[in-house]
């Protein structure tokens, strides 16, 4: 059986429904990042900053840069214990007013929940520090709740190994998806021969040169 060839292949495959596509596009997800605060980061146990920094930095320009719906929330600044999130993250996301609460777990926040609804979306990418605290709890929530929800594990951390390690599996076991910066990048970016593919491009550039002067 020889394979009919359709010549080279330079033009993008049809686009799914954004809306209803099973899998991440700009169109149906929304993304979460919780409590990047400089307390947080110094505790970190099961990785390091920069590493952490390695995938949240990643995520925070492809919100930008897909225009997917952002939330960003900080714990205890209001109350004068914490600083607010981190320049860093913070300056990828141009406009985006932080949410702070005085609980550990976002979802019993009602400005919070009220901005995540407000989106309209069922699908959240979710990240923050640490993992088995302000990843977790809001992730179980949102999961009882009828949402899907992914952690992006390599954008986060907790204070040990243990503590990541068990949080990742009580989300996984709950319902949870987990994806990392890059793998949620090419399911936004879907096809290299779609127009706006330099969008992940960039990013994907930049993502190897930071990761070259950290390992």
């Amino acid at each position: 059986m020889s394979h009919h060839s359709s010549g080279p292949k330079t033009e993008p495959e049809p686009i799914r429904d954004p809306q209803n596509d099973h899998l991440l596009t700009p169109q149906n997800c929304a993304i979460l990042l919780i409590d990047y605060q400089e307390t947080q980061f110094q505790a970190l146990g099961s990785t390091t900053p920069e590493e952490v920094n390695l995938g949240a930095i990643t995520l925070a320009k492809l919100a930008t840069a897909y225009k997917v719906p952002t939330i960003l929330s900080t714990v205890g600044v209001d109350l004068g214990v914490n600083k607010a999130t981190v320049p860093e993250i913070k300056n990828e996301l141009p406009g985006i007013e932080e949410i702070d609460r005085t609980g550990v777990n976002s979802w019993e926040d009602a400005d919070f929940r009220a901005a995540v609804e407000a989106t309209g979306r069922k699908k959240i990418v979710i990240a923050g520090l640490w993992t088995e605290v302000c990843v977790a709890f809001p992730t179980l929530d949102m999961l009882k709740e009828g949402y899907e929800v992914y952690p992006v594990v390599d954008a986060i951390g907790g204070v040990s190994q243990a503590a990541h390690d068990s949080a990742i599996t009580r989300m996984v076991q709950a319902g949870a998806q987990p994806t990392t910066s890059i793998a949620f990048g090419s399911e936004l970016m879907r096809n290299w021969a779609r127009e706006d593919s330099d969008l992940f491009r960039t990013i994907l550039m930049d993502y190897f040169e930071r990761k070259r002067k950290i390992s």
